[in-house]
């Protein structure tokens, strides 16, 4: 698997991290910009080895909980804050965070309502919560399976479940959208006979690496420019379908930010 920073590069290498980081970074440079002379704490849910923290250290400062110990025995090995703890239970005091990420982390929770709603707890007023996840149901594919997925969700129902906890929604964008049809066709073609390279995978819950289907070079740098375009109109607007949803809320109570159309 070679050290944790040849990893991390090599993640974000594979078109479907970089395109999703992208458009991590385009919400992030819209609705927070850069720390404020007096810091901002951020929180990376289910951060694991903090794959994701070279880049959310841009904003703030970093801490990541995990509830599996060896991925934070990596992030530790590589000088990250990183604590021990359930999405449902987070071991930290109410009103403690500036920004809450929750990247591609609720899906693989049964109790999605409580992890929305521990965010809005740890969060400070006004504070920022960002999420990633999985889209449509009729996408339910053996990658699911292997990744022990509880759910994908819709644009609306994710902006529900954020209301509900009483998150004010800034905007929520399917992503992957020119990607979409590939990915649909893929599944139907695929239902019922798990990928060969797949079904002979060992799910390893601790793993600190997920796996992605490997792509030829050529595709992967063809999908990695479709990414870069994708990022930039959405800076513009948001999309009607795609493989996956990204939302950023606010807390919203006393010194929230002005709302803005979703």
């Amino acid at each position: 698997m070679g050290t944790p920073m040849e990893v991390r590069l090599e993640e974000d290498r594979h078109w479907w991290f970089a395109s999703r980081t992208r458009a991590i970074l385009v919400y992030l440079d819209m609705f927070l910009g850069p720390p404020p002379p007096q810091g901002r704490l951020i929180l990376d849910v289910g951060g694991g080895a903090g794959n994701m923290a070279h880049h959310l250290q841009h904003f703030g400062r970093y801490i990541g909980v995990d509830l599996h110990a060896r991925p934070l025995q990596v992030a530790r090995r590589r000088g990250l804050r990183a604590a021990q703890g359930d999405a449902i239970r987070l071991p930290f005091a109410a009103h403690t965070f500036d920004l809450v990420a929750l990247l591609d982390t609720v899906e693989h929770v049964p109790n999605d309502v409580q992890v929305f709603a521990e965010c809005y707890r740890v969060l400070r007023p006004g504070g920022m919560l960002l999420v990633t996840v999985p889209a449509f149901m009729f996408l339910w594919s053996y990658n699911d399976v292997l990744n022990q997925h509880q759910r994908r969700y819709t644009r609306r129902a994710l902006v529900a479940h954020l209301s509900a906890q009483g998150f004010r929604v800034l905007r929520a964008s399917y992503t992957n959208f020119f990607v979409f049809p590939v990915a649909l066709a893929t599944v139907l073609t695929r239902r019922g006979d798990p990928p060969p390279h797949l079904a002979s995978l060992y799910f390893d819950q601790e793993a600190y690496q997920v796996d992605m289907e490997p792509v030829p070079g050529p595709i992967n740098a063809v999908l990695t420019q479709v990414g870069r375009v994708e990022a930039n109109l959405l800076r513009h607007f948001s999309f009607p379908w795609g493989t996956g949803i990204i939302a950023i809320a606010y807390k919203d109570e006393v010194n929230a930010p002005p709302m803005r159309a979703v």
